[in-house]
């Protein structure tokens, strides 16, 4: 019964989103979007190059002492005015 959308539902589907969000919300509602996946992305991409690195620290930890600098968390990409400093989880806190 419902398992298969043609073009006829899907061009209906799209007509009543219109009219719902209206069209000037639209594309404010993308722009959202895509500025949410960019966050998402950088994000997870930043966890990989912290894993990498706490591992290469691990691995040398025996060798030299270092200091670590405080990380940073951005609002979005190139935005440095909402930057603010990330502590490390403490593991005592619930």
């Amino acid at each position: 019964m419902f398992g298969r959308l043609g073009p006829t539902e899907i061009i209906l589907i799209l007509v009543i989103v219109v009219l719902l969000f209206g069209a000037k919300k639209l594309p404010d509602t993308a722009r959202a979007l895509g500025r949410s996946m960019r966050i998402l992305k950088s994000e997870a991409k930043a966890m990989k190059t912290d894993d990498a690195t706490a591992n290469a620290a691990k691995s040398d930890a025996g060798t030299s002492e270092t200091t670590e600098t405080p990380r940073t968390i951005q609002a979005a990409p190139g935005e440095v005015s909402q930057a603010r400093p990330v502590g490390e989880p403490d593991a005592n806190r619930r």
